[in-house]
């Protein structure tokens, strides 16, 4: 079975699936797709197509659910953290599967991007979402976006939503 909307679909998996993690792979890539695209698809994030995703495939951290009770196992979540700047990056495309969530999923993914960070000493994250509750929940804060660094703008301007950008930008200061 897989859950769809439109084109947009993605494997089943059973909630109760034992799980694993571990960084992304290029093989990974469609799954990772999928999953970003099912959310996207509802609005809850923006898309990444295929050629982003392996231009910055070593960012991402995964958890992946094993077969379970007949139900094949598949990607349960996805995070990344990608460096902009000597004292800034990026918590991107945090996506859980629908039947995954609930299980503190995403604020493992967003905890391994915070430790990744710590080792290479970086002084801050920030993430642009629509989830701003999930994210103070894991120490963030609401920042205006007016007050984030020049790359971050350039980034942005690729964005199909650049002028019309109404995520939220939190910050979590790591030192």
């Amino acid at each position: 079975m897989t859950l769809s909307l439109d084109s947009i679909a993605i494997p089943d998996i059973h909630p109760q699936a034992p799980l694993s993690g571990r960084k992304a792979r290029l093989s990974d890539i469609e799954a990772i797709h999928e999953l970003i695209g099912y959310w996207a698809a509802r609005g809850q994030m923006l898309v990444r197509s295929r050629a982003l995703l392996a231009e910055t495939i070593c960012d991402f951290h995964l958890i992946f659910a094993a077969e379970h009770e007949g139900h094949p196992g598949g990607l349960a979540g996805v995070c990344g953290l990608h460096l902009l700047a000597p004292d800034l990056a990026e918590v991107r495309g945090l996506a859980i599967h629908p039947h995954m969530q609930g299980r503190g999923l995403g604020k493992q993914l967003v905890a391994a991007c915070e430790r990744e960070a710590r080792e290479i000493d970086l002084p801050a994250l920030f993430a642009w979402t629509y989830q701003q509750v999930f994210f103070e929940k894991c120490g963030y804060v609401r920042i205006d976006k007016t007050n984030l660094h020049p790359k971050v703008w350039s980034e942005c301007q690729r964005c199909a939503f650049f002028e019309n950008c109404n995520e939220i930008a939190m910050l979590r200061v790591l030192r």
